[in-house]
Formats: C-alpha cells, sequence, structure tokens
C-alpha cells in the first residue's frame, strides 16, 4: 500500500494519459479488496462472534491509510491535469487562427486570379465585340474585387488600384456599348431653338440600322441583340430606352399627335435597316381624328418593334438568382406610355368629344377604334393593365358633360363682356324661340286637354298680354345669352340623368355668373352713360321675366329630386340688380342737376342782370339735361319706367327752385317777375321732356300727364301763379282753405311768401289774417 502511494507520489507533475489511467485502475482494485475484507471482518463479526478486536483495529488502520491515498490522488489529478488541459487548448486555439488565416490568403489568391482571369477574358472579348461575353466577365470581376473588399484588410494599395482599374474598364464597356447603340438608332433632329412651329419637326428622321456585321461568327448573337443583352447585364438598358423614349416622344410622337398635317414615313434600305420620317399633307382640320392619330402612332412602334425592340434581354444583376427577362417593347412603353396618353387626350381625344347630345351614339365608333389602338399595342407588348385612354374614351358621357358645360360658360362669359349698346326691340308679343320638348302624357292627355277645352272658354279668361314684357330694348347679347340657356337646357333633357343634372346647374350658374360680372365688368360705363344703364335695367328685368317661367317649362323633363329650386329663386336678384343700375344712373342725374341750380346764386337779387342770367342759364342747363335724357331712353326704356324716370328728376328740379324760392325773405316786384318768368320757362318746356317714342303724335298724351309722374308739379305752378299776383288774387286762391293755392302749401309757407313778396301794411297784415 505504501509503495503505491509512494509511487503516485513519484510521478506528481509528469503524468501521462495511459499512466495515470493505470494507476487509477490499481487504485480502484486495492478499494475492492480493502471493501471485500471489511465486509468479511463484519460478517465474522456479527455473524460468527469470532473475537477479532485486534484484526480489526488494523483493517481500520489500512482503511484510514487508503482513504488518504484517494485524497491524495484526486488533489493530484484537480491541480495537475487540469492545467494541462488549459495548456492543450490554448495551443489548439493559436493553431486553429492560423489555419483560418492561411485559408483567407488562399481565399484572396483564388480572388486574385478569377479577376486577373476575368479581365483578360474582358478585354479579349471587348476587342472581338463579343459584348455579351465582356459584360460578363466584368461582372466576375467585380464580384471578386466585391469579395476581397470584404476582407478586413482591404485597404491595401493593391486593393485601391484593382477599384482603379475596375472603374476603367467599367467605362470603357459603356463608351463602347454606347457607341454601338447610337449606331443601331441614329437620330436627325431640328435645332431646338427652331421648334418654334409645325415645320421645324418636319426635319426629324430616325435610321434603325439593324443589319448583321458579314464579321460576326455563326451561332453567336446579332450585333444589335448582342449590345442589347450587354446593356442589360451592365444595368444600362434602362437608362439608354428612357433617353431614347424622350427624345422619340419628344420629336415624332408628340408632332404627329399634335398636328393634322404631319404624317410618317417608313422607308426600308436594303442591308442596312429601316428609315422613319415625317413627312407634311395638306390639312384643313384644327385639330386630328383618333383613328388618324391611332394610325400613325402604330406605324412608328411597330416600326421600332421590327427593328429594334420586338426582343427580349436577360438581366443578371450579378447573381443567378437574379435573372429577369426583360422585355424591350414593355420598357419602352411603361417610360412613354403615361405621357403619349396624356397627349392622345389632350390633343385629340378631347376634341373629338361631341358638342351636342344627338352625336353621341355615334361615338362609338371611336371608342372600337380605341379598343383596337390598345389591343395592337398590348400584341407587341408596349401596354399592359388597364389604361387611362379607354377610360377617358368610354366615360364620354361625363366628358361631354364636362366640354358642354365649359364651353356654356366660356359662350356666356364672352356675351357678358361684350358691347351692351347693340340692342334689339322687345315688343309684348315677343316670344324666346322654345326647343321642341318631348310630349308627355301621350295621346290621352291630347283628348283630355281637348274635352276640356269648350269649358274652359266659358270662364273668364286673363288678357292676351297678360305677363308679357312691355315694348323696350335690351342688349343682343343678354337675348343671345338667354338662347343659350335654353339650348343648354334642351341638351340637357336628351341626355343621361347625371349628364343632365350637370347641364341644369350650369345653366344655373351662368345666370349667377351675369349678376357678378356684368356689374363690376361695365362698372364705369354704366355710371358714365345712362344710356347703358338704361339697357342694364331692361337686361335683368328681361332675364328676371323668363326665369319665372323657365323652371316651370322644362321641370317634367329633368331627372331633378323633389325640392329642387329652378330658377325662381334668382328673380328677386335680378330685379334688384336692375334696380339698383338704374337708381344709381338716377342719382348722378340728380347731383347732376343740383349742382347746375348750385350756380344760380339762390335765386335771390335777379334785379341784377349777372344774378338773372346765372339763374335763367341754371334753369336752361337743367331744361337741356332732361331733354338729354329724354332722347337718350326714348324707345329704349318700357314707357312707364320712363315717365316715373323723367318725372322723379324733373320733380328733384322744381322742388329744388320751390325750395330755395320759399327761402327768400324779400322779393321785390321785379324779383318777382324774374322768378315767375323762369318758373314759366320750366312749365311750358317742362312736359316736353317726355318723349318716351320717336313719334311727336304719340307723346303728347304723356306730355299731358305731367302732374301724375311729377309730385311737385301744381305745386310749382301755384307757386309761379303766386309771384305775380296780387295780394287779393293769392287771398282768392287760397279760399279760406279750400282752394288750390291751400292745397299745394301750408299757411305757415304762404304767410312768409306773401312776407317776402309785399311790404308791411295794413292791407297785408288783412290779407294775414285771412290766410289760416
Amino acid at each position: 500500500m505504501t509503495s503505491f502511494v509512494t509511487e503516485v507520489l513519484a510521478s506528481s507533475g509528469k503524468l501521462e494519459k495511459d499512466d495515470l489511467a493505470s494507476k487509477i485502475s490499481k487504485l480502484s482494485r486495492k478499494v475492492e479488496e480493502t471493501k471485500e475484507e471489511v465486509f468479511d471482518m463484519l460478517n465474522k463479526k456479527y455473524s460468527d462472534f469470532l473475537p477479532s478486536m485486534q484484526a480489526a483495529e488494523e483493517l481500520m488502520d489500512q482503511v484510514e491509510t487508503v482513504s488518504k491515498d484517494i485524497d491524495l490522488l484526486k488533489s493530484c489529478i484537480e491541480n495537475e491535469v487540469q492545467q494541462n488541459l488549459h495548456e492543450a487548448m490554448t495551443e489548439y486555439a493559436k493553431l486553429k487562427q492560423q489555419l483560418e488565416k492561411n485559408t483567407t490568403v488562399i481565399s484572396m489568391l483564388q480572388h486574385l486570379q478569377e479577376f486577373d482571369t476575368a479581365i483578360g477574358e474582358y478585354q479579349k472579348a471587348l476587342q472581338e465585340q463579343k459584348y455579351v461575353v465582356a459584360a460578363e466577365q466584368y461582372i466576375k470581376a467585380r464580384n471578386s474585387v466585391d469579395a476581397l473588399k470584404a476582407w478586413r484588410s482591404a485597404d491595401i494599395p493593391l486593393f485601391q488600384a484593382l477599384g482603379s482599374e475596375l472603374t476603367i474598364q467599367r467605362e470603357n464597356l459603356t463608351y463602347h456599348l454606347g457607341e454601338e447603340w447610337q449606331n443601331q438608332a441614329v437620330w436627325k433632329l431640328p435645332p431646338s431653338k427652331e421648334l418654334t412651329s409645325m415645320e421645324s419637326f418636319l426635319t426629324t428622321e430616325l435610321h434603325l440600322n439593324t443589319g448583321a456585321s458579314p464579321e460576326r461568327e455563326e451561332g453567336t448573337h446579332p450585333l444589335l441583340a448582342s449590345v442589347l443583352q450587354a446593356l442589360a447585364i451592365q444595368g444600362e438598358l434602362h437608362k439608354k430606352i428612357k433617353l431614347f423614349g424622350q427624345v422619340l416622344l419628344r420629336y415624332m410622337l408628340r408632332p404627329l399627335i399634335v398636328y393634322p398635317c404631319v404624317l410618317v414615313e417608313v422607308r426600308d434600305v436594303p442591308e442596312q435597316g429601316s428609315v422613319i420620317s415625317l413627312q407634311y399633307k395638306e390639312s384643313q382640320t384644327e385639330h386630328s381624328a383618333p383613328a388618324q392619330v391611332y394610325a400613325k402612332v402604330l406605324t412608328v412602334l411597330k416600326a421600332l418593334h421590327t427593328h429594334l425592340f420586338g426582343m427580349t434581354c436577360t438581366s443578371t444583376m450579378g447573381h443567378s438568382s437574379n435573372r429577369q427577362t426583360l422585355v424591350l417593347s414593355a420598357i419602352l412603353g411603361d417610360l412613354i406610355w403615361e405621357e403619349m396618353c396624356d397627349c392622345i387626350i389632350q390633343e385629340c381625344l378631347l376634341y373629338s368629344i361631341p358638342s351636342s347630345s344627338s352625336q353621341l351614339p355615334e361615338y362609338g365608333t371611336v371608342i372600337k377604334e380605341t379598343e383596337d389602338f390598345e389591343r395592337s399595342l398590348r400584341e407587341m407588348c408596349y401596354l399592359s393593365g388597364d389604361s387611362d385612354l379607354l377610360k377617358y374614351a368610354k366615360n364620354v358621357s361625363c366628358h361631354f358633360a364636362n366640354k358642354k358645360c365649359q364651353d356654356v360658360i366660356v359662350a356666356a362669359r364672352k356675351l357678358m363682356t361684350s358691347e351692351m349698346h347693340n340692342t334689339v326691340k322687345i315688343t309684348p308679343d315677343y316670344k324666346l324661340s322654345m326647343p321642341k320638348l318631348p310630349i308627355l302624357g301621350g295621346g290621352d292627355g291630347k283628348r283630355g286637354s281637348q274635352s276640356e277645352k269648350p269649358s274652359l272658354q266659358q270662364e273668364k279668361q286673363l288678357g292676351e298680354r297678360t305677363l308679357c314684357l312691355p315694348a323696350c330694348r335690351i342688349s343682343e347679347s343678354v337675348q343671345q345669352l338667354m338662347e343659350l340657356a335654353l339650348r343648354t337646357l334642351s341638351e340637357a333633357v336628351g341626355s343621361s340623368n347625371k349628364c343632365a343634372v350637370q347641364l341644369f346647374y350650369t345653366v344655373r350658374n351662368i345666370f349667377h355668373l351675369f349678376y357678378d360680372v356684368v356689374p363690376t365688368y361695365h362698372r364705369e360705363n354704366l355710371l358714365r352713360f345712362p344710356h347703358l344703364a338704361a339697357i342694364q335695367h331692361n337686361n335683368c328685368m328681361f332675364l328676371a321675366h323668363h326665369l319665372l317661367t323657365l323652371g316651370h317649362q322644362f321641370r317634367p323633363h329633368l331627372p331633378l329630386t323633389d325640392g329642387v329650386c329652378y330658377f325662381v329663386d334668382l328673380v328677386p336678384g335680378f330685379r334688384k340688380l336692375g334696380a339698383q343700375c338704374f337708381v344709381a344712373q338716377m342719382n348722378v342725374q340728380k347731383a347732376e342737376m343740383l349742382e347746375r341750380l348750385s350756380t344760380a346764386r339762390n335765386f335771390s337779387n335777379l334785379d341784377d342782370e349777372e344774378n338773372y342770367s346765372a339763374a335763367s342759364k341754371a334753369v336752361r342747363q337743367v331744361i337741356h339735361q332732361l331733354k338729354r335724357l329724354g332722347k337718350v331712353w326714348q324707345d329704349v326704356l318700357p314707357v312707364n319706367i320712363y315717365c316715373k324716370a323723367m318725372g322723379t328728376l324733373l320733380n328733384t328740379a322744381i322742388t329744388e327752385l320751390i325750395t330755395k324760392i320759399m327761402m327768400l325773405e324779400d322779393i321785390s316786384s321785379k324779383d318777382g317777375e324774374h322768378l315767375h318768368t323762369l318758373c314759366q320757362t320750366i312749365i311750358e318746356e317742362g312736359p316736353l321732356v317726355f318723349t318716351p317714342f320717336p313719334e311727336e303724335s304719340k307723346n303728347r298724351k304723356y306730355q299731358e300727364e305731367v302732374p301724375v309722374y311729377v309730385k311737385k308739379w301744381m305745386t310749382f305752378k301755384e307757386l309761379s301763379i303766386a309771384l305775380k299776383a296780387s295780394l287779393q288774387e293769392i287771398v282768392d286762391r287760397w279760399a279760406e282753405g279750400k282752394g288750390p293755392l291751400a292745397l299745394e302749401f301750408s299757411s305757415t309757407e304762404m304767410k312768409s311768401l306773401i312776407r317776402a313778396l309785399f311790404q308791411n301794411t295794413d292791407r297785408r297784415a288783412v290779407a294775414l289774417t285771412k290766410i289760416k
């Protein structure tokens, strides 16, 4: 036992794996032997009752010694084996790191070899014009450089040199491909500064040089396919096609769409390709028909599809997993379709929309032509998915309504801003030419109306001219405006529900526009020229008159919901607008009249020749102003409006004159005679300003009815009489408050006039006492 432990201790620090295992095995056998001896001893002690006390003590010493040996060996294992294990793991890690570094270096060398090989193959292929191979080798070289850059020590000078070489070769390939592309599609374009007319586009030509090169080997791609495939691999194909599409749109497709007289010609050149050029052909139309535009556009796109864009390419983008098949015509279509579609709509389809609802059924031809056009584009892969072009064509009802409404508003605004002085005569028998509307109710309705006719005749009927316009003059433009509204409403009757509603509200907008535009646009002229103010008054009343019944005439034929207010709500506004315009002109004339009367020096001291001359001149100017207005408004205003207007102005003049005379505190006999003369001038010439008709014989009736229109006329006549009458005559005309003088003046006014006319005498005092 002792020799075993000593042997274990002697090998401390030098244990090998096999030696340690053998010693553990020996120790294990020793433990088993000791265990058997202990079991044997206990069995003898407790089973055989053999007195073996001494042997037991020796055995206990032996167990304790073995236990110590076990502890010592365990400690040795924990210290020595674990230390050697850590050292072994460290050494293994260093070896692994060294191996990885060596592997990386080998990988770098492989990438460098691949880069060098790819560049060599690239240069060889580029010299031989094998552009697809060159592009693929360039991609390989680029991938090799990308893999090298992923290494942590990629900042060494070698990698910078590789990157520079890669950039140079990329630009070199791009240049060669660009040159080849330009050789395949050669544009002859006019200078941009000359693009001011249609003629400048006629020099545009596109040469498609797609003939095969005799130097190329059999079994390889044609040159064009090779160039396109290389561009696709390099990622430059979209850019090239985009630039080509922009030029195609600007210099060829757009002129073909916009100008009807520009045609396209495709001419084949043997062993070279084709030439697409623009030609001129005289045309009388302002805008091209859709069929003509579609034919011209298809001619160009078919030629391009045949010689240039009717092939596919594969774009690998450097990885086989990213392979993508590119259809060249689809790429071009995606790039130019939206802009070309907008151009066709704005320059062609917009003008092909019918201007009348009766022409809408014929528009089905245009829809069919548009469908055929898009079908041809889809067959050549220029178009995929839904198209705004066909949607626009099919939505013709909405576009018709929009166009019609826009045209109506433009025409209405043009009428509103035209000259107002061009007038037409309106008589009570005047009627607008109403459009023929569908008959509602059929034959039964007609029979019913005929059966009721006798009973209606027996009842009291309204006059023939009830609700008729009085004779007057209105602007020709307003008559045309009303006719425009009627035509628009008649279009609504034969249109779809949506279109009818839109047209109806457009007519309402016409009248709203008139209400806002005309007073603003003609503001200065309406205040400056009384003739135009009278015409504007008549225009507003004319529109208000027809708006009363316009809605009822069309209501049964329009798909409007119940409760919709048609045009009646606009009537008060138009009446007010006409009245305001004319009242404003009346105020201008009143102000001028009062300003002239203000130069009469208050009609005082007329015995002075200068004062009398000034007063006489003022009165003459007022009479002249009224006569001029009478001629200006003659045959323009309705007779009743004319007479009221002239009566109001004349009443303003004589009221001012009465006020001035009644304010005088001292009127001499000579002043009274002069004042009487001035009043007589107005009394004699005032009625002559009432000339509503050019025929003098028709005017006499209204000249005799001046007191009806001039409120202060009788007052003025009584004042004129009083200025020359004696005290007794004044008292007699007063007639104790019952005479004609008392009807026009109050006692206070009459007493004041008597005090101004007569000196303070007993006779005047007696006369004053009688004025009460």
